[in-house]
């Protein structure tokens, strides 16, 4: 069974954690008898169970990436501002 990556795995709600957490010890556990025919449904459960997660980190990423862009601006704007009073 493939694990999700930490960052995703704690943005799961507690609902969706458990359900992965059941969901990974039944995958594990067909593994252990060399049933990966019925493991394989499992891990595409955990992937569908994992994208609202996944999507979440993408936003959270965008999120930091504007305001990144913004400290930058107000930093250029600032030096502008300085250099325009020197002038």
């Amino acid at each position: 069974m493939r694990h999700c990556s930490v960052q995703v795995r704690g943005l799961l709600t507690r609902e969706e954690l458990d359900r992965y957490n059941a969901l990974m010890e039944v995958g594990q556990f067909l593994e252990s008898h060399n049933r990966y025919d019925l493991a394989y449904p499992v891990q595409k459960e955990i992937d569908l169970l994992i994208m609202p997660a996944i999507e979440r980190l993408k936003e959270k990423g965008r999120q930091r990436d504007r305001a990144t862009e913004e400290y930058l601006k107000s930093k250029e704007m600032a030096r502008e501002s300085g250099e325009a009073r020197e002038s």
